[in-house]
């Protein structure tokens, strides 16, 4: 058996309130382990066993390759909510979050089953649908390709008027997603071109309004029949988690098109598709030391492009498009630095900046550090797009927390 690490956050309602105190179990074969969250709601990281990383890196193994566990969450006055079958890989990061709802003012046991990712489990087969005859329906079309807030996921096939829908940060979908259909622990490269077609799809969704042109009342759905596989509360994977917030507005697009390209896939075993990626192939690719732009050329052809899609900001100015650090002096930073302030509300442990003039001093290199450290990103203390973005969607929820839009 193999290692891999595991930590556990929880919140109330959402991760502008995070649950400090919460008694945390995690238990599986041979595992009973109890753990308590700190101040921003999370616990120690701990090891735990996985199989080889080796079941994981070839196809139609017999042998799963990810060991799961039981996580259990109970706060007094609060309730009880755990989810089982969290899953671990060897020499992988694992995130679980479990969020207790109070806006029906329930204190009571709840359980969400994860289910195994679409490699191993026996998902639907994806339809096909021709992305190339985008206006034979005639969907409505957005005005521009950005970057939404939220994906409202539909946890079911279409039809299906009893399925819950489930407002999704955009990110957050995309990381879920990734985590839900492929393994975290293939080649960087294999991950980004597998997150560039997941993007794509998602944003030829979003900007065609393929289902509410339709007249369904969601984005997108959580059946691999129709769409791609959404597992709600599934475990993430710092992996895949780390590519995603790199690259969450990059997306493909032929240059004879005006609109995200449909970009489907299949593992490429049990399913071969032609124009399709394969899943299993780009892990090949990768191994050969392909990048993520010439994997999907492989499959897609060679005229596809990746494109950058415009991003709303939840801070006043968007990323000015460089990495800040230590020294550095903008109107950025201060902005930065007002945000940090504002998420100490909720997340006590960041330090305060006690003087929030655009400078970039040692205490918003520590601020920074203690954020990165707080939301799983690399702790760096430099801020990159990935730590710029994450900082306005956490300013964003806490916000909106304040302002009472969370209930």
């Amino acid at each position: 058996m193999a290692i891999g690490r595991l930590t556990v956050s929880v919140f109330v309602d959402n991760i502008a309130q995070p649950l400090s105190g919460a008694k945390v179990n995690i238990s599986g074969e041979n595992t009973n382990i109890d753990l308590v969250t700190d101040e921003s709601g999370k616990t120690e990281t701990i090891e735990l066993e996985a199989p080889d990383v080796d079941y994981s890196l070839e196809p139609q193994n017999v042998t799963q390759p990810f060991s799961t566990y039981t996580v259990t969450a109970s706060k007094d006055g609060i309730g009880t909510n755990g989810v089982v079958g969290v899953q671990i890989y060897a020499n992988v990061d694992s995130f679980q979050n479990i969020v207790f709802g109070t806006t029906l003012g329930e204190s009571a046991k709840n359980v969400t089953v994860i289910s195994p990712p679409a490699l191993w489990a026996n998902d639907p087969t994806k339809l096909v649908e021709n992305s190339t005859q985008l206006n034979e329906i005639n969907p409505k079309v957005l005005p521009r390709i950005v970057i939404p807030e939220y994906i409202i996921v539909h946890d079911g096939i279409p039809s299906d008027t009893y399925a819950p829908n489930y407002y999704v940060a955009f990110s957050d979908y995309i990381k879920n997603v990734a985590c839900s259909e492929i393994y975290p622990t293939w080649p960087r490269e294999t991950l980004k071109a597998n997150v560039h077609a997941i993007v794509s799809f998602t944003l030829n969704r979003v900007y065609t309004e393929w289902y509410l042109s339709k007249g369904y009342n969601f984005t997108i759905t959580s059946s691999t029949a129709y769409d791609q596989k959404y597992t709600h509360n599934r475990t993430i994977f710092d992996t895949v988690s780390n590519v995603v917030d790199e690259i969450f507005n990059k997306y493909l697009q032929f240059p004879n098109q005006s609109y995200p390209f449909l970009a489907q896939y299949s593992d490429g075993i049990n399913v071969v598709r032609e124009g399709w990626l394969s899943q299993w192939g780009s892990k090949s690719l990768g191994d050969q030391g392909y990048n993520a732009l010439q994997i999907v050329r492989f499959y897609y052809g060679n005229s596809i492009n990746l494109e950058t899609a415009e991003l709303v900001p939840n801070l006043p100015t968007s990323f000015p498009g460089y990495n800040i650090s230590k020294g550095d002096c903008s109107e950025a930073i201060q902005l930065m630095q007002n945000a940090l302030n504002k998420i100490k509300g909720s997340y006590p442990a960041i330090p305060l900046i006690s003087n929030a003039n655009g400078v970039f001093d040692n205490e918003t290199l520590e601020a920074v550090k203690k954020f990165q450290s707080v939301f799983n990103l690399p702790v760096t203390g430099i801020v990159n797009f990935a730590t710029w973005y994450k900082i306005s969607a956490i300013f964003a929820a806490v916000s909106n927390m304040l302002k009472g839009i969370y209930g």
